[in-house]
């Protein structure tokens, strides 16, 4: 019992999968693959490239909306599939403003990060993950200077907090059928609030050739999302269960009401972009994102009272990425503008690391997209995304998180797609 208990307890540091990165914080965007680091788009330019906000010319440009992230992940172990479509809903909110010939400044409000995923209680691997919900919100002043007419540079420091909530099996239930994936005598909830972490935020745009041509860089720094005082509290089916339980197996009851701190980062990110508008209705938009994902190599897991062991390593070590985006506007009428793109993205994370808490693959997006704009400044956006992984992957056993060759993975096949459609609101003037 002691084996599986530091084996869970080390997997329960995955708290926040993958540092699972959230690239859908614009209605309008989206349908372009979520391209942008090289276009001029007002106050979302806080998000894609600060730079970008030097070529507002409104008094205010305000922006917000929704994703409404439906996916489906499959897993299956031997001949037992069990599926995840938790839903996940990231918004995000933007406002700025020219106050100057040369300056603009406006303020963001994002949720970059995020994880939903609910397996079931008596799932094949439910003493790795039953359930999880995690949220990051980004506060991110921004201020920008145009010293040229076709070239502007912004910047903003990125104010993060987030929460979490988790569940995993800790006993087993008995025999049914000769499988013992019954209802769980006890469960633990991991639960925290992250200390607030900062980063930083920059980019320059260059309209190399004036509302034709334009180049544009960002760049997102990595930060240290830390939870200091996380808790832990213990289900029982049943307040007998409960009382054989903790008699029989301590490490149970000390678990129960005990706390613990971890760390994990959130990935710098470099964003190079090109926006070329070959006729007046027509608008194409290339992006190439590197994502600095090798900064997650490791994450402890250290109990401050309550737990008889001290601290648990789980290796993660993941290797940087690029994702690649082509997206497409053309305005139909004055008043519509219809967008598609595609975009690739690869997985960070290799075969023997893969779990449930983070069933990462190479994805492919296809997305579609419209603005209507009734009145004048005012814009009604909506975008569809279909995302899906290119080929199931086989996950292998993990990696030895103590000295009892205890595995925080599972022997598995994850097969993932996702429905993601948002709607957005934006008025200026």
């Amino acid at each position: 019992m002691k084996k599986t208990l530091i084996a869970v307890l080390a997997t329960a540091s995955l708290l926040f999968a993958e540092s699972y990165q959230v690239n859908t914080l614009s209605a309008k965007q989206m349908g372009m693959a979520h391209t942008g680091a090289g276009m001029k788009l007002g106050s979302e330019s806080m998000n894609f490239n600060p730079g970008g906000l030097g070529f507002l010319d409104k008094k205010l440009d305000v922006s917000a909306g929704a994703t409404f992230i439906i996916p489906r992940v499959e897993v299956k172990v031997n001949d037992a599939k069990t599926v995840s479509s938790k839903l996940g809903v990231p918004f995000y909110v933007y406002a700025a403003s020219s106050i100057a010939d040369r300056f603009s400044a406006g303020l963001s409000f994002t949720t970059p990060y995020g994880n939903s995923a609910n397996y079931g209680k008596g799932w094949e691997g439910a003493n790795l993950l039953q359930d999880i919900s995690l949220a990051v919100y980004a506060l991110q002043p921004t201020v920008a200077y145009k010293p040229m007419s076709q070239f502007s540079m912004g910047v903003g420091p990125v104010i993060y907090s987030g929460s979490f909530v988790q569940n995993k099996r800790m006993v087993p239930g008995g025999n049914v059928g000769g499988n013992i994936n019954a209802a769980p005598l006890a469960s633990a909830k991991f639960s925290g609030d992250a200390d607030v972490a900062l980063g930083v935020n920059a980019g320059i745009l260059y309209d190399i050739l004036q509302d034709k041509l334009a180049l544009g860089v960002g760049y997102r720094s990595e930060a240290k999302m830390k939870v200091a005082k996380g808790k832990t509290k213990m289900t029982y089916s049943d307040p007998d269960t409960r009382d054989k339980i903790i008699s029989s197996i301590p490490l149970i009851a000390a678990l129960d009401g005990s706390t613990f701190e971890t760390e994990l980062p959130l990935p710098a990110n470099l964003n190079t972009g090109v926006s070329f508008r070959p006729m007046e209705k027509l608008l194409l938009a290339f992006d190439w994102q590197w994502i600095f994902w090798n900064t997650y190599d490791s994450l402890s897991l250290a109990f401050t009272n309550g737990v008889p062991f001290y601290k648990s390593v789980s290796q993660k070590k993941y290797h940087n990425t690029f994702a690649y985006r082509l997206g497409a506007q053309y305005a139909l009428i004055d008043q519509l503008d219809v967008r598609f793109g595609t975009y690739y993205d690869e997985s960070p994370v290799d075969n023997s690391y893969l779990t449930p808490e983070s069933p990462s693959t190479d994805k492919l997006g296809l997305t579609i997209g419209a603005s209507y704009r009734p009145i004048t400044g005012l814009s009604i956006d909506a975008s569809l995304l279909r995302a899906f992984a290119l080929s199931s992957r086989k996950a292998t056993s993990g990696t030895k998180v103590d000295n009892y060759g205890s595995l925080d993975g599972l022997d598995a096949r994850y097969k993932v797609t996702a429905w993601v459609p948002s709607i957005g609101l934006s008025y200026n003037f």
